[in-house]
């Protein structure tokens, strides 16, 4: 991937962070923030979204360009949902966990929290919230973090509610599952400080380790969403959604600073040529016995080919601006927004079954000439007109240069148009929440990873790599539980960050695993009652069967704990089956002799235990 001198190109970029905290319930009701299987559902219910308009008025322009879909929406609700998921029922007042963790980041990220919070209404009519719009509050403002490129700052910390998951797309419109709706969730914007992709990245690491440090956020994938918001002198802010990891921060810096380069390289090629965009029109008869299968299919079902005349554009529809990506998809992704599957357009025809012999028929027909382009769509009479509108406006910014608008990550690290920037006329204050006025006097400052890490070091012995494996990974808060319960800090240590990632590796759902489990399975080794060369069977059976107790996975692997003399017993026999060897080399012998004598016993004695009988055996033999 090219690099580019970002200062000379004036890159301006900012990150939004969108982080769910792990709480008991949700923000604004009851609910278990415990995530469902879609097929756990016992209840499903229909809606249809609009836009409504501000206190002042305003249609919200972005809010209005998702209403032009027509769309159901299919919510699946669970036992551990409630009528405020499914917009039946008032919301109460705010989590007081939540909103205590908040304060926690609040004071990790310097900012002054705000002397009274209002809950705000953000309209939302993608579906993702069942009431039309999402509830949001201000908690905290003019923070900061360093980078080593210099300080970021931080211009607002909210408190929000986290949105419903999708589930599928289908024929009639989206499922979602509210599962996730109300999870409390923080949002952390950063101010526009950021002047490399690199410096992206760092900012949204040191974040993310602010925020786990807490030891109260949830993790793993989608638990943790960044937004970036870029922009290059010549060009326009554009915000990115939905980045699901670091290095796609960087990746994708990068890529849209290339894309707005190139865009703007466009736009001043197509002013030197006098461009301009003709009026949409259709030309069905161009394509009465077309071989296109795509044009003939849409044909066959009564549907209709329109097309504009894109004066200039010769050649340009094919330049690449991202990686696979000309500035014709970026046509294409805006037609597609209003239900066509795409378009054709000249700098890549003919192909796609469409003739030399059509496309000269269309030239002439829209009245394009050798230095211009055209670009079809082929659909239903509706779909055709309004997709083929929303390709010309797209190319008529194209003229102006890099337009502003919001757009989505795709795993290569390209991005493609969502719909329109929003803009104020989406927020409203929310009557049914009264305000809250945040006590910062008794939020303790949390310690930081690096510096738990270092105290696991000196406090627990631990081995330095283990202790930062442990230190920031997401079972901190249960190791320091389980070392306080009497639980020997290595072993705990080993068994959260060491034997549950070798499991998962072999394939082992460790995530259907509770902490309780966890928990109780170290208190058992503690106790005796189970071998810790036992621990890695009896979480295979836990994670196979989360509603069995740790004693029941024990008995279920076979592993329930033998007394001294049984041990005694399996060492004997191994020791007398090895008699020669064990005569030949003494002492010599025991390695080898212990891993038969582990074998033997299955993981149902303690290796030390084991050991001293073993050598106890041996030396009587030698």
């Amino acid at each position: 991937m090219s690099e580019y001198d970002y200062e000379e190109l004036g890159l301006v970029a900012g990150l939004e962070i969108h982080q769910q905290l792990n709480t008991a319930t949700k923000l604004f009701c009851e609910s278990p923030t415990t995530l469902r299987e879609p097929e756990e559902a016992d209840r499903e219910l229909t809606r249809y979204l609009h836009p409504t308009k501000s206190e002042l008025g305003e249609l919200d322009e972005a809010a209005l360009e998702e209403s032009r879909v027509d769309r159901e929406f299919t919510y699946l609700a669970y036992d551990t949902t409630c009528l405020v998921e499914e917009d039946d029922e008032p919301p109460r007042s705010v989590d007081e966990e939540a909103l205590s963790v908040a304060l926690q980041i609040a004071d990790l990220l310097d900012v002054t929290v705000v002397d009274e919070a209002h809950v705000m209404r953000k309209l939302v009519i993608d579906g993702s919230n069942t009431s039309g719009f999402q509830r949001t509050m201000l908690l905290g403002q003019d923070g900061a973090i360093d980078t080593e490129e210099g300080p970021v700052s931080i211009v607002d910390l909210l408190l929000e509610e986290e949105s419903a998951q999708r589930v599928e797309k289908t024929d009639d419109g989206v499922v979602y599952s509210l599962d996730r709706l109300g999870i409390p969730l923080v949002e952390i914007g950063t101010g526009p400080d950021i002047r490399t992709p690199k410096q992206a990245r760092e900012a949204a690491e040191r974040i993310g380790t602010l925020l786990r440090s807490t030891g109260s956020v949830k993790r793993g994938l989608g638990t943790i969403r960044q937004d970036v918001n870029v922009s290059i002198a010549e060009g326009a802010r554009v915000e990115i959604k939905g980045v699901q990891d670091l290095q796609g921060i960087e990746d994708i810096v990068r890529s849209e600073v290339g894309r707005q380069a190139e865009l703007v390289e466009i736009a001043t090629e197509l002013d030197e040529r006098d461009a301009s965009v003709g009026d949409p029109r259709e030309v069905t008869n161009v394509f009465a016995e077309t071989d296109s299968g795509v044009i003939r299919g849409a044909l066959e079902d009564g549907g209709s080919v329109t097309a504009v005349p894109l004066f200039g554009f010769d050649g340009l529809l094919g330049r690449e601006i991202q990686e696979d990506r000309r500035l014709g998809t970026e046509l294409s992704d805006h037609a597609k927004r209003h239900g066509a599957g795409g378009i054709f357009h000249t700098d890549e025809l003919p192909a796609y079954g469409i003739t030399a012999d059509e496309v000269e028929d269309l030239r002439e027909t829209v009245g394009a000439g050798p230095t211009d382009a055209v670009a079809i769509v082929a659909a239903d009479s509706e779909t055709a007109d309004l997709a083929i509108e929303a390709a010309a406006e797209r190319a008529k910014t194209a003229i102006e240069g890099v337009p502003e608008e919001t757009r989505d990550a795709n795993e290569d690290g390209t991005t493609r148009y969502l719909r329109p920037l929003p803009g104020a006329a989406r927020m409203y204050p929310e009557t049914d929440v009264p305000p809250v006025e945040p006590d910062t006097s008794d939020v303790e400052t949390p310690e930081l990873l690096d510096e738990k890490a270092e105290r696991y070091v000196e406090d627990y012995d631990l081995d330095p790599g283990l202790a930062e494996q442990i230190a920031f990974g997401r079972r901190f808060p249960l190791f320091e539980t389980a070392v306080d319960r009497g639980v020997d800090p290595t072993f705990a240590a080993s068994t959260l960050a060491s034997t549950t990632t070798e499991l998962r590796r072999d394939g082992v759902a460790i995530e259907r695993i509770r902490d309780d489990h966890l928990l109780d399975v170290l208190e058992l080794v503690e106790s005796g009652d189970l071998a810790k060369e036992g621990v890695p069977e009896v979480l295979v059976e836990i994670a196979a069967d989360p509603t069995l107790s740790a004693e029941e996975a024990i008995e279920e692997a076979g592993l329930a704990g033998v007394d001294r003399e049984t041990v005694r017993e399996a060492v004997v026999e191994v020791v007398e089956r090895n008699a020669d060897q064990v005569a030949d080399e003494g002492m010599g012998a025991f390695s080898g002799l212990m891993g038969e004598a582990m074998g033997a016993l299955r993981g149902k004695a303690d290796g030390e235990v084991v050991s001293e009988i073993l050598r106890e055996e041996i030396g009587k033999r030698s």
